[in-house]
């Protein structure tokens, strides 16, 4: 449309916030590509991401755009969180493995949810297919990502983790794929930043490469109790089973309150309900104490190292997500030369 191009063309950044941008977002991204403008955006839905860079990856790096998903809740403290986990193993003296995270929400009040985020996620179950036709068109594409040690064991959908005395159930997120997309990108050669570039380096210095350590990673939602379980597999059930036709998509986002029990209501979560939300990530890490027992060709021994890190803050979608693009766009503006010249990345 004319008046996102002139938009765009006014302005260095544009942070998009306007979801499900499976239905949304991709005007926004063609307009700032086509303007020279770099883009920042929030979502959490691997589709719309993977899909993007598909389509403009190459136009934005000839035009020196910087597209940029996933800046809010979804992923930014995943990922911080886990690169803050990778630096308490020495790398000299120790070697991760495998990386878990564990996700809880907590409140004093109800805890209810933004509409858009049900949207989203009843429009991702209908994009899976578009999801995996993608994958396979990339496969070959993307960097194999080797991890030392034992290959990683198919994960269980419901377990009880002694450290920390919950249920962790398997969440289907957006952070394990943006997770293994950064991890791709880093064992490819990583882009280059412009400063880096202007030296004539073809891809990313080697010191920013060690920073991220190839790990198996995993996302789990920790659940205090069973009935908070049930209530969790009632919701992936009605969104799985409903969310592939368009019948049980209609009935969804028209009675988003009954289907998650109250979770995602038409007119979000109040004032205070927001001010009384906060949330906590748990990484629990397993590796080696000395790296050469992980490389033995003969076999891989079961790791003998555990570490714990966490990350916390306050409520997810209202206050979390709008710190993070504030500061992810901070970082775009005043640092412009320390990141790559264009493409589409998370």
């Amino acid at each position: 449309p004319a008046s996102l191009a002139a938009m765009c063309r006014r302005t260095r950044l544009v942070l998009n916030c306007v979801g499900p941008f499976r239905l949304y977002g991709e005007p926004v991204v063609s307009a700032c590509v086509d303007a020279g403008s770099d883009y920042l955006d929030i979502t959490g839905e691997p589709e719309f991401m993977e899909r993007m860079e598909v389509s403009y990856h190459e136009a934005a790096k000839e035009k020196g755009v910087l597209v940029v998903s996933a800046c809010g809740y979804d992923s930014i403290p995943a990922e911080i969180g886990l690169l803050h986990h990778l630096g308490q193993w020495t790398a000299a003296t120790s070697l991760p493995n495998s990386v878990n995270c564990f996700i809880h929400i907590t409140s004093t009040e109800k805890v209810v949810g933004n509409l858009g985020t049900w949207e989203s996620a009843v429009l991702g179950v209908s994009s899976a297919k578009e999801l995996r036709k993608l994958r396979a068109r990339t496969r070959s594409t993307r960097a194999r990502v080797t991890v030392p040690g034992p290959a990683v064991t198919k994960p269980s959908f419901l377990s009880w983790n002694k450290a920390l005395n919950m249920w962790a159930v398997i969440l289907p997120s957006a952070d394990s794929a943006v997770v293994r997309r950064t991890m791709s990108t880093i064992a490819a050669g990583g882009p280059p930043s412009i400063a880096e570039e202007d030296k004539g380096l073809l891809s990313m210095d080697a010191a920013r490469k060690e920073v991220f350590r190839p790990v198996h990673f995993g996302v789990y939602s920790a659940v205090p109790n069973i009935l908070h379980v049930l209530a969790q597999v009632w919701l992936g059930i009605s969104i799985l089973s409903l969310g592939m036709f368009a019948f049980g998509r209609r009935l969804l986002l028209r009675f988003p309150g009954f289907f998650s029990f109250g979770i995602f209501q038409r007119g979000g979560p109040t004032d205070n309900q927001v001010e009384a939300a906060k949330f906590k990530l748990w990484f629990i890490g397993r590796g080696y104490s000395d790296p050469a027992i992980a490389s033995m060709p003969a076999h891989h021994p079961e790791p003998d190292m555990e570490v714990i890190t966490s990350v916390s803050g306050p409520e997810i979608g209202y206050i979390t997500t709008p710190i993070c693009l504030v500061q992810c766009a901070s970082v775009m503006l005043d640092q412009r030369r320390d990141l790559p010249r264009g493409g589409v990345y998370t």
